[in-house]
């Protein structure tokens, strides 16, 4: 591989555990496994009030007890999206061997995306107000605001670090990942729970997209031709990253190296994306990490199936990979657990960690026919094995902030960790 590990100088950085809470239930490797198999997890929509719609599915995340996961003194201050982020770091801890209190003090960092919070308790605050002439409930600023999950993770696990968290709609996730990953490299903290949470697919945010005409009423299809917009989607996906160093004397094997992160911004239109700021993210995050565009074997795209994105996209990725592209696989999980705007590149990344320690590449289902538009390998409709060295995480958001994390197997050995 080309390069250093994560670039000379720095301290790696590694994940140690991940959750998940998705359309596919609780638990990453639910998600994973969907995503894997192929399995869409896009369901006919549920909800609280009479829905008078176009728009009838989502990836709901199916039968969720909020009590069964999360102690009584801190639910009522929880908003969906910070339930969902609390089940999903819980099992983050678990699996990277951390008790509940074991990431307590300064040296922790809490950073979580979320493109809008409390959703759902704003939604429920307007509607008793202009219907039912009644005042929100009082706990209802402390549950709306974004911060809500992060510092509600902070008071959980007793965490004193630097805590916030990151609105950059769709590319939330990522950028909480990515900045995460600069702090610890820089020093300035040693442990970082990060990630990003999402929980609108309530009526009037299902009907504001239905504005926007970027939501198909039956199949989500990236980079396919017929694709006619996304779905949405809702969850949470957190990570707990750390040095190698302190993973290895704990005795701990990672899920991988977290390596590059790259962000731009198109600064150019409020929703269409744009060719040079996409590829530019990519040559960033591949610039972090000390790698070239041959080391990367697979690609989880931002893949909407929306008619702006998906050429944009299939473009930035033949530009930035050059004559690698058309060996490339590139794939989109979206049509499995939908598009969970702030959390999605979040559990993107669970799908893309996924790929890697299983050597496959999820397929991009719901694919119809190839479409010259997007001259890319798409991994139609089946699973791919795939000798994956690295792997890229794209995700692009509304505004034209884009984000880009890249994620290897671990190696050890060698000045370079070769």
């Amino acid at each position: 591989m080309t390069g250093l590990s994560g670039g000379a100088g720095k301290r790696r950085v590694v994940i140690s555990g991940m959750g998940a809470v998705s359309a596919a239930g609780v638990g990453a490797n639910k998600l994973w496994a969907a995503a894997r198999d192929g399995v869409t997890q896009i369901r006919e929509l549920k909800t609280q009030r009479p829905y008078d719609g176009r728009i009838r599915i989502a990836g709901q995340v199916p039968d969720f007890d909020p009590a069964a996961h999360i102690e009584p003194e801190f639910l009522p201050f929880c908003d969906p999206f910070t339930q969902f982020t609390i089940v999903a770091a819980d099992e983050a801890m678990a699996q990277a061997g951390f008790a509940r209190k074991d990431l307590a003090g300064p040296r922790t960092g809490v950073i979580i995306g979320s493109g809008i919070g409390g959703m759902t308790t704003i939604d429920n605050g307007l509607y008793r107000y202009y219907t039912e002439f009644i005042r929100p409930d009082p706990f209802s600023v402390p549950r709306l605001i974004p911060s809500a999950a992060p510092t509600t993770l902070g008071m959980r696990y007793s965490c004193t670090g630097p805590t916030f968290s990151v609105g950059s709609a769709c590319s939330s996730a990522s950028q909480a990942t990515g900045i995460g990953l600069q702090m610890i490299r820089s020093g300035l903290i040693d442990r970082a729970i990060v990630g990003g949470a999402e929980a609108c697919v309530i009526n009037g945010t299902i009907r504001a997209w239905e504005g926007l005409r970027v939501m198909t009423p039956d199949f989500c299809r990236p980079f396919s031709k017929g694709r006619n917009g996304m779905s949405l989607g809702e969850g949470a996906a957190v990570f707990i990253l750390e040095t190698l160093e302190a993973a290895e004397e704990r005795g701990r094997e990672p899920l991988c190296e977290l390596v590059g992160y790259g962000t731009t911004s198109d600064a150019k239109d409020f929703v269409r994306p744009d060719l040079e700021g996409v590829t530019n993210a990519m040559l960033a995050a591949l610039a972090d990490a000390g790698l070239g565009p041959d080391d990367i074997d697979y690609v989880n795209a931002h893949g909407t199936a929306t008619h702006a994105n998906d050429i944009t996209e299939a473009a930035a990725i033949n530009r930035a990979f050059g004559d690698h592209a058309a060996r490339l696989p590139v794939s989109s999980s979206k049509p499995v657990h939908g598009h969970a705007l702030g959390a999605g590149a979040g559990l993107e990344l669970v799908v893309t960690i996924g790929a890697l320690r299983e050597q496959i590449a999820s397929p991009t289902i719901n694919f119809l026919e190839y479409d010259p538009r997007c001259p890319i390998d798409a991994v139609p409709n089946e699973a791919r094995p795939l000798a994956i060295r690295a792997a890229m995480s794209n995700s692009f958001a509304f505004g034209g902030i884009n984000a880009v994390l890249i994620v290897r197997a671990l190696e050890r050995g060698g000045a370079d960790g070769r």
